[in-house]
């Protein structure tokens, strides 16, 4: 074989195995754009640079997969969504503690699906995993919890907050849009988006 071919034929490699790099890049790209949704694009805005924000996300994936997560039963699911209607029912009287019990069942409802609850960036990072869609809301409910705690949020701050918990609220609880148990068929569920709206 001449030397011309041998250069040709390591630069046809070389550009293959290229190719093949640049194609996995974009598929994973991709993959992880389909899985965290907004969450991607808000990684991507505060990292410096996509490939530090495209790590961070396969690490909370990494750290996700470690975790025993579990559905729930259809009995706590029920009993969730009774103490979520009562929470809903106790705004009227008093929304300040409604909110404070509605960020306490949505903590218990993380832990009892093995979520962690004690740090909240840590709530975040884990639950982008497998709830990219509902991380605003979460995010936005407790930032107003967090002013409720300062006395610092109006009644209608109060009632976005718990608009948003129930929209973490319904996730976690794997509640379908028309207020119906996403795995469970027995028996009815009101729709956990009455009462507040």
């Amino acid at each position: 074989m001449s030397v011309t071919a041998i250069v040709i034929l390591v630069v046809i490699v070389v550009a293959i195995l290229v190719i093949a790099i640049v194609a996995r890049t974009v598929v994973r790209r991709r993959q992880l754009q389909a899985r965290f949704g907004p969450e991607y694009d808000r990684m991507v805005d505060e990292n410096p640079n996509r490939a530090a924000a495209e790590s961070d996300l396969r690490a909370r994936e990494k750290r996700h997969a470690e975790l025993d997560l579990k559905a729930l039963s259809p009995q706590d699911r029920d009993r969730y969504l009774k103490e979520w209607t009562r929470v809903q029912a106790a705004f009227v009287e008093d929304p300040s503690d409604a909110v404070n019990s509605a960020d306490a069942l949505v903590s218990r409802m993380m832990r009892a699906r093995g979520y962690p609850t004690g740090d909240f960036d840590d709530q975040l990072a884990t639950l982008s995993v497998e709830h990219a869609q509902t991380l605003d809301h979460y995010r936005a409910a407790h930032g107003i919890f967090e002013a409720n705690l300062r006395g610092q949020a109006s009644t209608e701050q109060l009632r976005q907050a718990l608009v948003h918990y129930r929209v973490l609220a319904t996730d976690l609880l794997d509640v379908n849009d028309a207020g119906d148990r996403g795995a469970n068929d027995a028996g009815e569920v009101k729709d956990m988006r009455s009462d507040t709206r």
